[in-house]
Formats: C-alpha cells, sequence, structure tokens
C-alpha cells in the first residue's frame, strides 16, 4: 500500500469494456521517489488529497472483480497522518 497525494485526472473515451465507468486518477507517492502512475477511483478522491492506493492483485479486488485490467486503485482517502 502507498501513501499518494492525487495531481490530476485522466478521461479515456476508448477502453476495455470491463473499465466502463471507472473514474481514472493520477497519483504520486508521497514519500517514495518514483514517478506518478495512474489508478482507479472508485472512492471519489479530489487534487491534492492524501490517498491510499493498493496495486497488483489487491487493486483488481478493490474493484470487486478479479478479471478488470487493473494494476492500481484507490482505496481509502487520509484524513490525518500520524506519527509513532
Amino acid at each position: 500500500m502507498l501513501i499518494c497525494r492525487v495531481t490530476g485526472s485522466i478521461i479515456s473515451t476508448r477502453k476495455n469494456e470491463k473499465l466502463t465507468g471507472q473514474r481514472f486518477i493520477i497519483v504520486e507517492p508521497v514519500n517514495e521517489k518514483f514517478p506518478a502512475f495512474v489508478a482507479v477511483d472508485n472512492i471519489g478522491a479530489g487534487v491534492d488529497e492524501t490517498v491510499l492506493v493498493v496495486q497488483g492483485s489487491g487493486a483488481r479486488i478493490a474493484c470487486g472483480c478479479n478479471d478488470i485490467p487493473v494494476d492500481a486503485a484507490i482505496v481509502g482517502i487520509v484524513d490525518e497522518g500520524c506519527k509513532s
């Protein structure tokens, strides 16, 4: 699971039929030195929000379908962080 910041969205008019109705969001990892990537958003995250992102098979499970062609999905919006 990654903590990311939402930086924008993508509009796609042509896509796999199983992705119809899915919202695509551009996210950038907060504490990692990885480039921005696209994740499916089923929870309604907005630009500049901090979100939790799962990748791989966890993303497909989060979307509710094991055969959907997704590699990253937003599963939560971070309200507040804490340090231990």
